[in-house]
C-alpha cells in the first residue's frame, strides 16, 4: 500500500441533510493465501482486513472484505451531512499496516 488511494466526494461543501457521496479505491494485490507463484509455492496472504469512514468522531461506514474481494478494492458509500470535520478513510490491512486518506467536509 504505498500509493495514496484516490478519492472523489460529490460535495465538499454541501447543505445541512444533503447526501453526500464518497467513492475510494486503493492499489492492493489483496493476496488471498490461496494461489502459487509460478514455482508452486503458496503466495502469503496479504488483505485489507478491515476499512473505517469517519467524519469527526462518528463512524460513517465500516467494513470488514473477505478473500473473495477482488484486487484494488473500490468502495462507495453516501452519509447525511450534519457537521463539518474531516472525512477521514482508513484501510488496515492483515499485518495491521495503515493506509489514510482525508478529505475536509464544511456543512453550511
Amino acid at each position: 500500500m504505498t500509493k495514496p488511494p484516490r478519492v472523489w466526494v460529490s460535495n465538499a461543501k454541501p447543505a445541512k441533510g444533503e447526501i453526500v457521496r464518497v467513492r475510494a479505491q486503493i492499489e492492493h494485490s489483496m493476496e488471498s493465501g490461496l494461489r502459487t507463484d509460478p514455482a508452486g509455492h503458496l503466495r502469503p496472504r496479504n488483505i485489507i482486513r478491515k476499512f473505517e469512514a469517519r467524519l469527526g468522531q462518528n463512524l460513517l461506514f465500516a467494513w470488514e472484505p473477505g478473500i473473495s474481494i477482488a484486487q484494488n478494492p473500490y468502495i462507495e458509500f453516501t452519509f447525511a451531512a450534519r457537521e463539518s470535520g474531516d472525512l477521514v478513510m482508513v484501510w488496515t490491512e492483515e499485518k495491521d499496516a495503515l493506509l489514510e486518506a482525508r478529505k475536509a467536509i464544511t456543512v453550511s
